[in-house]
């Protein structure tokens, strides 16, 4: 039996034993597949119980299988979806039934792919799928899930639409040269052009938070030998992660561990104690510290109540701030040796990782300071992507140069020149471009049968 070739099959759940596994096949062929594996009379949307036979009419498994008429579908095509017993061995059996019968192996991301080819999605809905399969916190699970609901697509649009109003009226001049835009008309596109230019700034200013949604809030704990950074890293996350002593200078190299606090996610590093009277090895402890500082988004500055306080080194004092920063007194079940102030106008809460005092508060604490970070509020969010903040910010330079010119009187073609690529970067974001590569690359990260 002849198939069309372009019709794609794969498992849509993780490989492995599980109780139940999915089966997917997306294309024209779906319709013929059904009647020769299920016989006709299928009803789309419609989860039915069947026996799978092979091409050979043997018995493969038990399974429920649904038919998504196109173009009412998630690829816009034809699609069957097979529930399965999640054994490897009748996943192997059905994917290699599907490809006798004409079916080829689906390449990472195609399904996605074809539902962005089809309309079914732009590209920001696209690659926000990835996005939620891969949130690791509820923000980034509620900033997925805005996406691919189309939030950012429409930002686009709605951007699109004002720079192709201001196109139109720069064009309306470039066929009659010697009538000039007039004054009133310049001062118009100067508005609209600033109003463009903040609307960008504002998307570009989420770029960050995004970055720290996909990956983790960056959490370096820093502070002298003995402090209780290890302990407090322990603490944190309810097991015994780092190597705890009474001796200065345990910690010679940083530890990485992921931790769930709120709807966030962090990454949580604990770092070698800064100690003027290091020796080589520590050194080396104290340099890796440096660097990690450097990039840090969030600092719990650990400091041993007990003893007199000492500022840290300049490279870190200067980036620690009381927008990141909280700072820790250590031990408050001891005698402490003075008043709980720190530089900077930082905030403090006293702390015990031997007791665990003052733990809960720590958490409300972090939360707090990573939503003032991101300016968070709520649905209204929209942390974009690396990919998006370069196509931002080449609409922001050609908007720049839009309004350099506009106020310089320039020739009104310089001038659509540059609001033409203020519309292609924006169109990049939701994939109003042709750019067969970039798709490519872009969908080559998903996994199979997504």
């Amino acid at each position: 039996m002849a198939y069309l070739p372009d019709t794609i099959a794969a498992l849509a759940t993780p490989a492995g034993t599980s109780a139940i596994a999915v089966v997917r096949a997306s294309g024209p062929a779906v319709p013929e597949l059904l009647a020769s594996i299920f016989g006709p009379g299928t009803t789309p949307r419609t989860a039915t119980r069947a026996d799978y036979r092979d091409r050979h009419g043997r018995l493969i498994d038990d399974v429920l299988y649904t038919w998504f008429a196109a173009p009412h579908s998630y690829t816009g095509e034809d699609i069957l979806e097979i529930s399965c017993h999640g054994n490897p061995f009748i996943v192997l059996q059905l994917l290699e039934d599907l490809q006798a019968r004409g079916c080829r192996p689906a390449e990472a991301g195609e399904f996605t792919q074809r539902a962005f080819l089809h309309g079914r999605m732009d590209l920001s809905q696209a690659e926000a799928v990835m996005d939620l399969i891969h949130a690791r916190s509820k923000r980034a699970l509620a900033v997925a899930n805005q996406h691919l609901r189309g939030s950012l697509g429409r930002t686009m649009e709605e951007l699109v639409v004002k720079a192709l109003e201001c196109l139109s009226q720069v064009e309306a001049y470039i066929d009659f040269p010697e009538d000039d835009l007039p004054v009133v008309n310049r001062a118009g596109l100067v508005e609209k052009l600033e109003e463009l230019q903040q609307a960008t700034s504002r998307l570009l200013a989420t770029s960050h938070y995004g970055e720290m949604l996909r990956t983790g809030i960056k959490t370096v704990i820093v502070g002298e030998p003995n402090a209780g950074k290890s302990s407090l890293l322990n603490r944190l996350l309810g097991c015994d992660r780092a190597l705890v002593s009474p001796e200065p200078g345990t910690t010679r190299d940083y530890l990485t561990e992921s931790l769930i606090i709120g709807p966030h996610m962090l990454r949580l590093i604990d770092t070698a104690g800064l100690n003027v009277q290091a020796g080589p090895v520590e050194r080396l402890g104290m340099d890796k510290t440096l660097e990690q500082a450097a990039e840090a988004d969030l600092y719990l500055w650990v400091i041993d109540a007990t003893t007199v306080l000492r500022p840290l080194p300049s490279a870190i004092m200067s980036r620690m701030t009381a927008d990141n920063t909280l700072a820790l007194f250590n031990k408050c079940d001891l005698p402490h040796a003075g008043d709980f102030s720190v530089p900077n106008h930082i905030p403090t809460l006293a702390i015990s990782t031997l007791s665990g005092a003052g733990l809960d508060e720590l958490q409300r604490r972090i939360v707090a300071l990573v939503d003032t970070q991101a300016g968070a509020n709520g649905s209204e969010l929209i942390a974009i992507s690396a990919r998006h903040a370069e196509a931002l910010a080449r609409a922001a330079q050609a908007l720049q140069a839009a309004l350099v010119k506009t106020r310089l009187n320039a020739p009104t073609e310089l001038l659509a020149s540059d609001l033409r690529a203020v519309i292609e970067a924006l169109g990049d974001i939701s994939g109003k471009i042709d750019n067969e590569k970039m798709l490519d690359k872009l969908f080559s990260t998903f996994c199979i049968g997504k």
